[in-house]
C-alpha cells in the first residue's frame, strides 16, 4: 500500500478526492460503494454536495444513501466475471472509473498529480468498458467530451485539463487518438439503446469524420502513418505499431459508422485508406513480429496486442508474435513492461495496462489457457482496498498511482470477452 501515491477514491458524483495510503491503512470499502470503513468503525465519505470527505458514525444516513445509489448504479448495468475475486474486482473497477469521470465527460487517468488529466486513449477504453456493462450514458458522455476537445484539424492533444480548457503543457500530441476514439464510438454504437443511438451517432459523426479524414490524409505513399509518440508518450523516428494498429481499427470503425448513417462517399475513401494501411502493416511490421518500429531498432512492444480483437481481426501470424513478444517483455515479478527498446530502461517495475493487453488479446483469440493466468496476475496486484494500480514494483507491490482507469477498463473488457465472447471487432473495410 505505502509504495503507491494514492490508494483509492472518494466520490459524490460531482467531486472526487483521492484516498491516501495512510488513510487506507487498515480500512476497507463498504461493499459496492466508495464509502470507507475506518479501523475505528467510523465511516468516511464524500457527502452529497460536499467538496471534502467527512468522518461520520457508521450507518450515518447520508452515507447510507450514497451506498444505496452506488449499488443501484451497478445494478442498472452488469458486472462481468465469475463470483468471487473477479466479480469483486470488476465492481470496484466500475466504481473507480465512474469516480474518475467528471460531470462534463472528462475521464481522468487517475486522481493524482500528472495523471489528473483526460487522455483520448485512456478515456476511449473507459468508454468502451462502460458501453459493454450497459452504462451507455457514461460511455456516450465521455465521447461527447472527446468531441468537444478535438482540434480543428481532426486530431487531439496528448491530454487535456479536466475542464476541457486545453493541454496542461507542451507535451507533443499523439496520433493514436485518431484510432482510439472512433473505435470507442463504434463499441458504444454496438450496445447503445436503439431509441436514440442514431441521433446520438449523428451528433458524434463530425468528430469521426474529422478524425478519419486526418488519418486517411496522413498516410504516405506506402500506406504508413507518420512517426508519432505512441502510448509510451515517446517519439519514434519511423512509424510505430502503437500508432498504426489503432489507426487501422479506427478507420475500419469509421467506415462502418459512416455506412450506418448513409455517408457512402466517406466510407469509400476511408475503406481505401484502411486497405492501404493494412497492406503496409503486413509488409513492414509483420516480418518483424510486430515490433515497435519498422526499422527493427526498437525491440518488441506490447502494442502488438492492438492487432488482436477487439481492435483488429488478427493476422494469421499474430498468435506466434504475441507469444514471442510476451516472453521478451515479462519480468521476474510476473508482469510485463511496455517494450524492450534498447534505448529506454523501464527499470524493475511492470505496468498493469501493458500486462492486461496480453490477457485481452488472448481472450480475443479465444485462448483462455493463456489469458487466464495473466488476468489472475493482474487481479493479484490489487491493493487492500481492491483497487488496481498503474505499476507493480520489483517486490510485487502496487506502485505509482492507484486506481488507474485504463487498467480498470481493460479488466472489464477482458472479463466480458472471456465470459460472454460478446465484444465484436470492427469489420475489415472493403
Amino acid at each position: 500500500m505505502l509504495a503507491a501515491s494514492t490508494a483509492g477514491l472518494f466520490d459524490n458524483g460531482t467531486t472526487t478526492e483521492a484516498i491516501t495510503p495512510v488513510e487506507a491503512h487498515g480500512a476497507s470499502y463498504i461493499p459496492q460503494s466508495n464509502v470507507l470503513q475506518l479501523p475505528s468503525g467510523h465511516w468516511r465519505y464524500m457527502p452529497a454536495g460536499g467538496t471534502q470527505p467527512v468522518t461520520v458514525e457508521a450507518n450515518e444516513p447520508g452515507a447510507l444513501r450514497q451506498i444505496a445509489e452506488s449499488r443501484a448504479w451497478l445494478e442498472r448495468g452488469s458486472v462481468p466475471g465469475e463470483l468471487g475475486p473477479q466479480r469483486d474486482a470488476a465492481a470496484r473497477a466500475l466504481l473507480s472509473m465512474r469516480a474518475l469521470v467528471q460531470p462534463n465527460g472528462a475521464s481522468a487517468a487517475a486522481w493524482h498529480s500528472i495523471w489528473k488529466y483526460s487522455w483520448p486513449r485512456d478515456s476511449s477504453f473507459v468508454s468502451a468498458a462502460f458501453a459493454h456493462t450497459g452504462h451507455s450514458s457514461e460511455a456516450y458522455q465521455i465521447l461527447t467530451y472527446n468531441a468537444a476537445t478535438q482540434r480543428a484539424d481532426g486530431t487531439w492533444e496528448a491530454r487535456t485539463e479536466l475542464d476541457g480548457s486545453g493541454p496542461p503543457d507542451g507535451r507533443e500530441w499523439q496520433l493514436d487518438g485518431n484510432g482510439w476514439v472512433p473505435w470507442a464510438t463504434w463499441q458504444w454504437y454496438q450496445t447503445a439503446p436503439a431509441e436514440n443511438r442514431q441521433a446520438r451517432l449523428a451528433f458524434l459523426y463530425p468528430m469521426i469524420q474529422r478524425a478519419a479524414n486526418y488519418t486517411a490524409g496522413s498516410l504516405d505513399a506506402e500506406g504508413l502513418p507518420p512517426a508519432s509518440p505512441d502510448y509510451w508518450e515517446l517519439g519514434t523516428e519511423t512509424a510505430n505499431i502503437g500508432t498504426a494498429a489503432p489507426l487501422l481499427s479506427g478507420l475500419n470503425s469509421a467506415v462502418d459508422l459512416a455506412r450506418a448513417l448513409g455517408h457512402t462517399a466517406d466510407a469509400t475513401w476511408w475503406a481505401a485508406a484502411a486497405g492501404r494501411l493494412s497492406t503496409a502493416i503486413s509488409k513492414h511490421f509483420a516480418p518483424l513480429g510486430y515490433q515497435r518500429t519498422i526499422d527493427g531498432k526498437h525491440g518488441h512492444d506490447s502494442a502488438a496486442a492492438f492487432m488482436a480483437p477487439p481492435f483488429n481481426d488478427a493476422p494469421a501470424d499474430l498468435a506466434a508474435a504475441l507469444d514471442t513478444t510476451y516472453q521478451a517483455l515479462v519480468r521476474p515479478n510476473g508482469g510485463v513492461v511496455p517494450g524492450n527498446d534498447p534505448d529506454f530502461d523501464w527499470g524493475e517495475s511492470t505496468w498493469t495496462p501493458s500486462t492486461s493487453l496480453f490477457a485481452l488479446a488472448w481472450a480475443g483469440l479465444a485462448d483462455t489457457r493463456k489469458a487466464q493466468p495473466v488476468l489472475d496476475w493482474v487481479l493479484s496486484k490489487r491493493n487492500t482496498l481492491g483497487e488496481l494500480p498503474e505499476l507493480v514494483d520489483g517486490d510485487g507491490n502496487p506502485a505509482s498511482t492507484v486506481p488507474l482507469g485504463w487498467t480498470g477498463s481493460l479488466l472489464i473488457i477482458t472479463l466480458t470477452q472471456l465470459q460472454e465472447h460478446s465484444i465484436k471487432t470492427p469489420p475489415h473495410a472493403d
